[in-house]
Order: structure tokens, then sequence, then C-alpha cells
């Protein structure tokens, strides 16, 4: 996992506040169950020490995976970027060859994405799909239902 993370400044932050509020508020606490939990005497029926291990182990993947992407972070300035094909912070209108209903994407960083509100992340399969094409070209993007089909309808970017 050495390849690089594209990420936009704000998302380099939120990454970096959420680090912040598990590595400094949350790992506390659970350390603190822990500590009273073992307290209580015999760990090996312990159900709460147990699960506030548990709880330690699951925290701690997620604090490591966090650090992971922040290392790998390669800041992207979306106003450096050719305009005339997708890419890194555009916002995409695409139609669905195979339904007819049209869709937007935004294609961010990692800690932006939000896919209930179209922002995917740039290195997804379908943002990735989309990468270098332009206006009227025509997708296929392998999913694991299928291979869905779309036309690039428009492509804008947000500071314009």
């Amino acid at each position: 996992m050495s390849e690089r993370v594209p990420m936009t400044r704000a998302g380099y932050n939120k990454i970096k506040a959420e680090l912040n509020v598990l590595e400094n508020e949350q790992m506390p606490e659970i350390e603190k169950r822990i500590a009273t939990a073992r307290a209580e005497g015999d760990l090996s029926e312990n159900a709460e020490y147990h699960g506030a291990r548990e709880s330690q182990g699951l925290l701690q993947a997620k604090i490591n995976l966090l650090k992971d992407k922040l290392a790998r972070a390669t800041l992207m300035d979306p106003t450096k970027v050719a305009k005339d094909q997708v890419s890194f912070g555009c916002t995409i209108v695409v139609k669905d060859l195979d339904f007819g209903d049209t869709e937007e994407f935004t294609l961010v960083g990692a800690g932006e994405e939000d896919y209930d509100t179209g922002k995917i992340n740039i290195a997804s399969p379908l943002a990735q799909g989309f990468v270098g094409k332009k206006v009227g070209d025509r997708v296929e993007v392998e999913v694991p239902a299928g291979t869905n089909k779309f036309q690039i309808l428009e492509i804008r970017f947000e500071d314009e």
C-alpha cells in the first residue's frame, strides 16, 4: 500500500482532526474502561474487560489506517488540473445509458467522500473510469453487479 492518496488541504485537515479525536479522546476513554474492568479481579471471565480490549484493538486499527492515509497523502490543487477533461476536483454530469437518468458526481480526495451527496473518492473504481474522459465520451465502468455505461454530459469546476 505505497500508492499516494490524493486529497485537498480540507480533506487532509478533516482526517487529521478525526485522528486527533480518536487518539486524545476515545483511546484514553477505552484505557479507563480497561483499567476499571481489570480492577474487578479475575480477567478470564470478565466480559467488560474483554469487550474493552476488543474496542481498543478496533480503535487502534482505525488510527493506524488514518495515519497511513496521512503519510501517503498528496495534496492536490484543483486549480492546476486540465479543465477540459475529467480530473480531480471536478463535478461531472453523466447519463446512465442503461436507465436513461442523469447523475452528478464530484471527484474528491480521501476524507471528503460522501456518497449520499455524490462526492466520490478519486481513487474509487467508479471515479477512475471517468478520469481523463471528455464531454461526449462514453464510459464503461466495471462494478460487482456487471458493467455500468455512462455518457459524460458536462464537466465543471466549482471555482469557475
